[in-house]
């Protein structure tokens, strides 16, 4: 896995509540490449990357902005590394 040195360095302060509430969304909730990306300590084009590849769920397109659903990204974590994430 490629690991992005302190991922969380650069976060907006809204991207950073994300993430430190990622456990507490409600798996209908969405969130941004930059929460992504440091929720699995890499880069955002690692997390394009995984994305096109399956290893992350496919991002939602919201009137122009891109997100990730965390539902499905619970379930692709809980697959593990490696596997074939489950499109919410």
């Amino acid at each position: 896995m490629e690991q992005k040195p302190d991922a969380q360095a650069h976060l907006k302060p809204a991207y950073e509540k994300a993430l430190q509430d990622f456990d507490r969304l409600p798996d209908s909730a969405n969130v941004r490449l930059p929460v992504v990306a440091a929720l699995h300590g890499v880069s955002t084009v690692t997390v394009w990357r995984w994305s096109a590849a399956g290893r992350l769920p496919a991002p939602i397109k919201m009137g122009g902005v891109t997100a990730w659903n965390v539902g499905a990204l619970r379930r692709a974590m809980s697959a593990g590394a490696g596997a074939v994430a489950a499109a919410a």
